[in-house]
C-alpha cells in the first residue's frame, strides 16, 4: 500500500540503532497475526511497502518508547497511516469523549480511558512530526488539545461525581461544568497551546463562591480542594496504562501558603496588592481551558489591569531590567557547545526567544493591545508589525524558535522523558542527529550552533543598553552560586576580596538561592539577589572583618519576612548596602530592627537625612502635617509611632555614623519624645471627651523625669513620667455624657496614653514607660493633683526621691500650670539642708546598688564604680546642698550642673574637669552600646564594626586605648565619690 502522509519519503530519519529497527519489524510481523479483518491486510501492507517499512525503520530504530507504543497500539497505528493524522486525531476525541459518557464519568473509566487515549495521542503526533506531516506549530497545539480536552475531562467526571452525591446541585445535571464557578486556567505552554512532546502542564484552580450551586455539607473551599486534588489522582497517578500528565499548580497566587484551589475574591485581592511582576508574565499566557469557562474569562477580565499596565511603575521597570539582565548574563562572550547544551535554558535557547518575546510585551501591551498573544510567535510578528523588531529579527527569531522546538521533542521522544539537554557522548549525539534527519553528527552541530548564535546575538542587540550586573568585582574574578557545589574560581574570588571564611560565604549564598530563607522565597527575590550580590560582597569587604559582616548580614537577611521590597530599594540606591554593612557590622540590635522594619530604610532616601537635626518646633510642626491625614484617633497613633519610629532611626544612624555626637543626638531623640507625647496627649484627650467631657478650668502636665527630663535621652531609654494635674474646683465632675470626678478622669486619660505609647505595633515598641517616680512610688495616684503634688515634695519626698527631681522638667502643659510645677520643683530643691545626713543617704543608696548589680566591666557604663552612677549622685549631690545658696547650680543636664558647680565654688576644678570628662565619654559610649546591642557588651565577641565605633566616640587610637581610658576615669571618679560624698557622710569605704 502507498502511505499518503509522507509527502518526502527522504526527509524521513534513518535507523540510528538498526537492530532496534530489525527486531522492531520482525515484531511487527509477530503482531499482525493478532489483527483481524481489513486491518490485518493494512499492517501487512505497510510492512511490505517501501514508505510504511522507512516509517516502522524511523520509529523502532530511533525510540524505544514509540517502538513499544507502535505495538501497543498496532491497530491504531494502522489506522492513522491509513487516514492520516488529522483525521485520527478527530477520531480519536469523538471515540473518547462518547466512552467516558458511556461509562457514566466513573474515575476508575476514566483513568483508564484517558491513558489509553494519551498513549495514542503520543504515538500519533510522533508519527506526524517524524514524517513531517504536520508543522512544529501543529504539533504543540495537537499536543496542547489534548491537553486540555484530557483535564475538562477529568474535570466532568469529578463535577459528575459530585452531582451524584449531592455536593453539587446545577441547573443542568447533563453539563455540571457550566455555572460551575469552577476555573481551571491552563498556564505556561498550555495556555499559550505551545506544549512540548513530553511537557508537564501548569495549571491554575480557581473558584467563584457566588456562583456555585453546592450544597455539601463541608464548605466550599473543602469542596474544591477535593476536586484540585481529584484532578491530580486522574491526571498523574501511574498505573497499568500509564500516566496522563504531570500536573503543577504553582504557579497560583503564594502557593506555600495556600491551598491548590483558591477563591476568586482572594486571587482578585491578591493579584491587586501583592501580586508580582513574574506573576504578571504568567497571566500573559493564561487561558481558561476547564470547569466554568464564562467565568474564568469573566476572571482574567478582572485581572487586565494587573497583567496589562498602561503606566509601568518603577518597581515593574526594574523587574523587567532584572530578566533582561538575567538574559544578557547568559549571552555575553563565549562560545556556544552544541554537546551537552540544554536547548531550553542554555545561552541562545527556547527561554531566550520566549523572553525576547515577553519582556517586550510587558513593556508595551499595555499601551498596544496588539502585543497580547499567547503565543511567541505570534507575539515576535506582533512586535515586526509595530515596528519593535526588525524583518530579519522576526524571521531568524521564529525559524530558530521552531528547530530548537523540533530538537526537543526528538530528545524527549527517544524515551519520553523530560528533557531538554542534547547528550554529550558521540553516541547519543550521533542518536539525536540521525533522529532529527541529519546526515551526519557534524551537520546536525553546524546547524545548531548556527541557531543558537544566532538568538544569542539578537537578544544581545535588544538588550545592549542594559546596565552591567552588580558591582566591579576583582580582576578575573568569577562570583557564581548557582547549583549543588562551591565553584573553585568563586572560592578564590571572594578570598581575594578578603573573606577567609570563603567556603561558608558561598554555601550561605547558594543557601538564599534555594530560597531557604523567607526573604528569597519568591523568584523575584532571587533575581533581584542574583544582581546585588557583587554589590553586596564588595560593600561587605569593605567593613573590617568582612567574614564577621557577613555573619551578621546573613542573620539580619534570615529574619526579614519578605525580600523583594528591601532588595529594589538596593538596587535603586547601592548607596543603602553601604550602610547595611556598616550596621551590621557596628550595630546588631539596629540591624536586627531593620530586619523586621525594612520600610524605615525609605526614610535614608530623603535628601535631608544626614542634615543637622530639626527643633522641637520643627519637628511638632512635621507631625502636625502627617496627623492632619488621619481620619481617627487609631490613625493619629499610628501616624505618630510611624513618625517617631522614623525620626528616632534616623538620629541613631547619624549618632552610629559619627555624623553626630551624643551633645547632638540626646536633645534630639528628647525632643522627639516631647514632641510625641504633646501629640499624643492632645489626641487621647479628644477622643477621651467625646465619652466624659471635660472639666472646667481643669488642665494637666506632663513632667518628664531622669534621662528624658535631662535631655539624655539615648535609643532604647525608658520614658520616667509623672502626671500633675490642677482643677479649679476637685469636687467638679467632667461635662460628658459619662461624667467623672477630676481624680478618676485623670487616672484614666493617663493610662490610656501610657497604654498608646507602649503598645506593640507594626513598628514595633516605641518606649517603655515607668510611671514609679510620682509621688508615694506605686502607692501614690497615676495622676497627681498640682497641690499634693507641691506639697509632697516640699514636705515629704525622700532623699531619692529630690535627687530625681534634679532631673526632672515640664514636657507639656498649659503655661501658667507650667510655670507652677517649675515653681514647686525650683522651691523643693533650693531648700536648706544637713549635708551630712545628705552625703549619708546617697551614699547608702550607691552602696545597696553595688550590693545588687555591682561589676568590675568597664564597660558596664552606669554600674561599674566610678560609672555613670557615681557621677550623677556626686552632681545631685552637690546640687541638694548648694541649690539654697546658689540657685544656679541647679540644672538638669549633668554637665551643664557640673559647669555650674564649678563656677559657682561648689566642686574643685580639677574634680569637676575628671566629672565632666567622665560623663562625656560615659555618655556617648553608652549611647553607642545601647545603639548597637540589647544586651551586655561583651568585648571578646564584640563586632569589629562596634569597637571601631567606641574607640571613634572615645577618641582612642585602639580598642586598648578606650579601655585604659574607661578604668582610669573610674578610678579617679570613686575616688572623688569617696572624698566628696562619703566623707561627707561619715562613711570611710563602701561595699563593692
Amino acid at each position: 500500500m502507498h502511505v499518503a502522509l509522507v509527502s518526502n519519503i527522504e526527509a524521513l530519519p534513518k535507523a540510528s540503532d538498526p537492530r532496534a529497527a530489525a527486531r522492531g519489524l520482525e515484531d511487527w510481523q509477530e503482531g499482525v497475526v493478532r489483527l483481524e479483518g481489513d486491518c490485518r491486510t493494512a499492517a501487512v501492507a505497510i510492512a511490505n511497502d517501501e514508505d510504511g517499512i522507512r516509517i516502522l525503520t524511523a520509529l523502532f530504530g530511533n525510540s524505544s518508547f514509540l517502538g513499544h507504543c507502535a505495538l501497543q497500539q498496532q491497530s491504531f497505528l494502522v489506522e492513522c497511516l491509513q487516514v492520516g493524522p488529522d483525521a485520527a486525531f478527530d477520531k480519536l476525541r469523538r471515540s473518547l469523549a462518547e466512552d467516558l459518557t458511556q461509562a457514566a464519568w466513573q474515575d476508575a473509566a476514566a483513568k483508564r480511558l484517558l491513558r489509553q487515549a494519551r498513549q495514542r495521542v503520543a504515538l500519533l503526533i510522533a508519527v506526524a512530526d517524524i514524517t513531517g506531516a504536520w508543522t512544529g506549530e501543529k504539533v504543540t497545539e495537537t499536543i496542547s488539545q489534548f491537553a486540555q480536552e484530557a483535564v475538562a475531562h477529568a474535570i466532568d467526571s469529578l463535577l459528575h461525581g459530585a452531582v451524584a452525591t449531592g455536593d453539587l446541585t446545577p441547573e443542568d445535571p447533563g453539563d455540571p461544568c457550566r455555572g460551575s464557578g469552577l476555573i481551571v486556567l491552563g498556564m505556561g505552554k498550555l495556555g499559550a497551546r505551545e506544549l512540548n512532546y513530553s511537557s508537564d502542564i501548569d495549571l491554575i484552580i480557581f473558584f467563584d463562591a457566588d456562583l456555585t450551586p453546592y450544597a455539601g455539607s463541608r464548605g466550599i473551599q473543602d469542596f474544591f480542594i477535593r476536586i484540585a486534588k481529584g484532578l491530580g489522582r486522574l491526571m498523574e497517578e501511574r498505573t497499568a496504562d500509564g500516566y496522563v500528565f504531570r500536573t503543577d499548580l504553582r504557579l497560583r497566587p503564594d502557593p506555600a501558603a495556600t491551598a491548590p484551589a483558591v477563591s476568586v475574591a482572594a486571587a482578585e485581592s491578591y493579584y491587586a496588592s501583592l501580586g508580582q511582576n513574574w506573576e504578571r508574565a504568567a497571566m500573559i499566557k493564561a487561558r481558561p481551558i476547564a470547569g466554568d469557562i464564562a467565568a474564568g474569562e469573566a476572571f482574567l477580565a478582572a485581572i487586565r489591569p494587573f497583567v496589562w499596565r498602561k503606566h509601568l511603575d518603577f518597581a515593574a521597570i526594574q523587574d523587567i531590567q532584572s530578566i533582561k539582565r538575567q538574559i544578557r548574563s547568559h549571552t555575553g562572550g563565549g562560545s556556544v557547545a552544541a554537546r551537552g547544551h540544554n536547548v531550553k535554558l542554555g545561552r541562545g535557547g527556547i527561554r531566550e526567544i520566549e523572553l525576547f518575546a515577553q519582556t517586550q510585551q510587558l513593556i508595551w501591551g499595555g499601551r498596544y493591545p496588539e502585543l497580547r498573544e499567547r503565543r511567541t510567535d505570534a507575539t515576535l510578528s506582533a512586535l515586526r508589525a509595530l515596528d519593535r523588531i526588525e524583518v530579519d529579527v522576526e524571521t531568524d527569531l521564529i525559524e530558530s524558535y521552531w528547530f530548537l522546538r523540533r530538537v526537543e521533542h526528538r530528545l524527549q521522544m527517544t524515551d519520553d522523558r523530560q528533557t531538554h539537554t542534547v547528550p554529550k557522548d558521540d553516541e547519543g549525539f550521533a542518536h539525536i542527529a540521525i533522529f532529527l534527519g541529519y546526515a551526519s553528527p557534524a551537520a546536525f552541530e553546524t546547524a545548531l550552533v548556527a541557531h543558537l548564535r544566532r538568538v544569542t546575538d539578537h537578544c544581545a542587540q535588544l538588550f545592549e543598553n542594559t546596565p552591567a550586573l552588580g558591582a566591579p568585582i576583582p580582576e578575573g574574578g568569577i562570583l557564581a552560586f548557582t547549583g549543588t557545589d562551591d565553584n573553585p574560581e568563586t572560592l578564590e574570588t571572594l578570598e581575594r576580596m578578603g573573606f577567609g571564611e570563603a567556603t561558608s560565604v558561598s554555601k550561605t549564598i547558594r543557601g538564599w538561592h534555594h530560597g531557604r530563607i523567607r526573604a528569597t522565597r519568591s523568584t523575584r527575590a532571587r533575581e533581584l539577589l542574583t544582581e546585588l550580590t557583587p554589590t553586596l560582597l564588595a560593600a561587605l569587604a569593605r567593613t573590617a572583618n568582612p567574614d564577621q559582616a557577613f555573619a551578621r548580614f546573613a542573620g539580619f537577611l534570615a529574619n526579614l519576612p519578605a525580600g523583594v521590597q528591601l532588595f529594589s530599594l538596593f538596587q535603586a540606591a547601592p548607596n543603602m548596602l553601604d550602610l547595611v554593612a556598616e550596621i551590621v557590622g557596628a550595630a546588631p540590635r539596629i540591624a536586627d530592627y531593620l530586619s523586621r522594619h525594612a520600610r524605615l530604610f525609605d526614610a535614608v532616601l530623603a535628601r535631608d537625612f544626614y542634615d543637622d537635626l530639626p527643633d522641637r518646633h520643627t519637628l511638632a510642626a512635621a507631625l502636625d502635617r502627617e496627623l492632619a491625614m488621619a481620619n481617627d484617633l487609631q490613625d493619629q497613633l499610628e501616624i505618630a509611632r510611624d513618625w517617631a519610629s522614623d525620626a528616632k532611626f534616623r538620629v541613631s544612624i547619624q549618632q552610629l555614623l559619627g555624623k553626630r555626637d551624643i551633645s547632638d543626638t540626646a536633645p534630639a531623640l528628647s525632643d522627639i519624645a516631647d514632641v510625641l507625647l504633646d501629640a499624643m496627649l492632645m489626641a487621647v484627650s479628644r477622643e477621651f471627651a467625646i465619652r466624659h467631657g471635660t472639666i472646667p478650668g481643669a488642665d494637666i502636665a506632663i513632667i518628664g523625669f531622669g534621662k528624658l527630663g535631662s535631655r539624655a535621652l539615648a535609643r532604647g531609654s525608658d520614658l520616667d513620667l509623672v502626671f500633675v494635674y490642677r482643677a479649679a474646683d476637685p469636687h467638679l465632675e467632667s461635662d460628658g455624657e459619662r461624667p467623672l470626678a477630676a481624680t478618676v478622669y485623670y487616672a484614666r486619660l493617663c493610662q490610656r496614653l501610657i497604654t498608646a505609647i507602649t503598645v506593640q505595633t507594626g513598628a514595633g515598641l516605641l518606649y517603655e514607660v515607668d510611671v514609679r517616680l510620682r509621688p508615694m512610688g506605686n502607692d501614690g495616684p497615676i495622676a497627681s493633683e498640682a497641690a499634693a503634688f507641691e506639697r509632697y515634695y516640699r514636705n515629704d519626698a525622700w532623699t531619692w526621691e529630690l535627687m530625681a527631681l534634679t532631673r526632672a522638667r515640664v514636657v507639656t502643659a498649659p503655661p501658667a500650670l507650667a510655670e507652677q510645677i517649675e515653681t514647686t520643683i525650683a522651691e523643693s530643691l533650693c531648700r536648706e539642708r544637713d549635708p551630712a545626713a545628705l552625703a549619708h543617704d546617697i551614699s547608702d543608696m550607691r552602696r545597696r546598688i553595688a550590693k545588687e548589680l555591682g561589676t568590675d566591666d568597664p564597660f558596664a557604663i552606669k554600674h561599674v564604680r566610678g560609672g555613670l552612677i557615681d557621677v550623677e549622685f556626686i552632681t545631685q549631690y552637690l546640687q541638694l546642698r548648694d541649690a539654697a545658696r546658689a540657685p544656679a547650680i541647679v540644672a538638669t543636664s549633668t554637665l551643664a550642673s557640673l559647669e555650674a558647680l564649678i563656677e559657682a565654688g561648689s566642686l574643685a576644678i580639677g574634680p569637676g574637669e575628671d566629672l565632666i570628662d567622665a560623663a562625656g565619654l560615659y555618655y556617648n559610649v553608652q549611647a553607642i552600646l545601647r545603639l548597637s546591642l540589647a544586651g551586655p557588651f561583651d568585648e571578646d565577641t564584640a563586632p569589629e564594626g562596634l569597637r571601631r565605633a567606641l574607640c571613634r566616640v572615645g577618641n582612642a587610637a585602639d580598642f586598648s586605648a578606650l579601655k585604659a581610658r574607661l578604668m582610669d576615669l573610674q578610678a579617679r571618679i570613686r575616688h572623688h565619690f569617696e572624698t566628696i560624698v562619703e566623707a561627707s557622710g561619715g562613711n570611710s569605704s563602701t561595699e563593692s
